[in-house]
């Protein structure tokens, strides 16, 4: 038994090298004809960006609140930035479960040549002012903005805008891409 186990070990090692060893000459042959074989093998370099997020709360048209978020990104990575609080929330069988409640904001950017490509998915979240308050328990306002737009570099670009249902609130995502050096 331990004879035929020698003999599969040598004969998968032997195997193993013999394909590595035409792994590695493939990879050093030159390329034939007019280079198209070695730009297939080469991605685009990635580049290093900077995305600026504000969050604008107008009212009547008029802007009365903004939010600013940055990242540093690579394109074709997607990156995440959250702040927020976990709340614990009462269940119905005397545990807790956590709610988080804050801002979180997931991004990819692609290059698309002079314009860049964001793929954005948003959620923002707060507690109610004591005012709007009409029971003990807590009440939660959320906001999602997910899409994606086509981008300028240095110009802000709309991801998304809501209305508030509760008032003349409106609430806008914009974006705004800068190349890194």
């Amino acid at each position: 038994m331990r004879k035929v186990m020698g003999a599969w070990l040598v004969a998968v090692g032997m195997t193993l090298w013999c394909g590595l060893t035409l792994l590695a000459q493939e990879e050093t042959k030159p390329a034939t004809g007019d280079g198209k074989a070695k730009a297939e093998r080469f991605e685009m370099p990635a580049h290093a960006y900077r995305v600026d997020f504000s969050v604008n709360e107008l009212e009547d048209g008029k802007k009365i609140n903004s939010r600013h978020y940055s990242m540093n990104l690579t394109s074709g990575e997607r990156n995440q930035l959250k702040i927020g609080t976990r709340v614990p929330v009462a269940s119905s069988q005397n545990t807790s479960q956590y709610m988080d409640v804050g801002t979180s904001i997931n991004c990819l950017l692609q290059d698309q040549g002079d314009e860049f490509v964001l793929y954005v998915r948003s959620d923002f979240s707060n507690f109610s002012t004591p005012n709007e308050q009409h029971s003990s328990q807590p009440i939660v306002r959320q906001i999602n903005i997910n899409g994606s737009a086509l981008a300028s570099p240095g110009r802000p670009a709309m991801i998304g805008s809501v209305d508030d249902p509760n008032s003349n609130r409106e609430f806008q995502l914009e974006a705004t891409v800068t190349r890194l050096k």
